[in-house]
């Protein structure tokens, strides 16, 4: 039963980022995602911070349409946030000589350098940190 709920949870956390992400600019909901950080956490993740990646992953299956990366990056930190849990929105880019695809910019959750979601396997390198 809690796993389900946490899984309604991040359900309901995906819509509302998926809303703010299409509709409003960034300027009126940018304070949800925290303070911006100068540098990366030191604190390690715990096994609930992973079960609580694992929820948001198994609610974006269940999303029609799924989510990309922010969203389901916000609604991660958002419920870390919400046990009072470390971590860290990171948005990335890709280098200038590697960019013109439609992905060149990333987001995912970080905390004590591991990335809990959102990891991908190129070279962006982070332009902004919200604790």
């Amino acid at each position: 039963m809690r796993w389900r709920l946490l899984v309604v949870e991040a359900l309901a956390l995906l819509v509302l980022a998926r809303l703010l992400v299409a509709g409003p600019p960034l300027g009126w909901w940018r304070r949800w995602l925290g303070p911006v950080a100068a540098a990366a956490l030191a604190d390690l993740p715990q096994a609930a911070d992973r079960q609580l990646a694992r929820a948001v992953e198994r609610a974006t299956q269940r999303l029609p349409g799924g989510a990309k990366c922010l969203p389901r990056a916000m609604a991660l930190h958002w419920m870390l946030r919400r046990r009072q849990r470390p971590s860290q929105l990171v948005i990335a880019v890709l280098p200038g000589q590697v960019r013109g695809g439609v992905d060149d910019l990333h987001a995912w959750i970080e905390t004590g350098g591991e990335i809990l979601i959102g990891e991908l396997d190129q070279p962006f390198r982070p332009i902004a940190r919200f604790n």
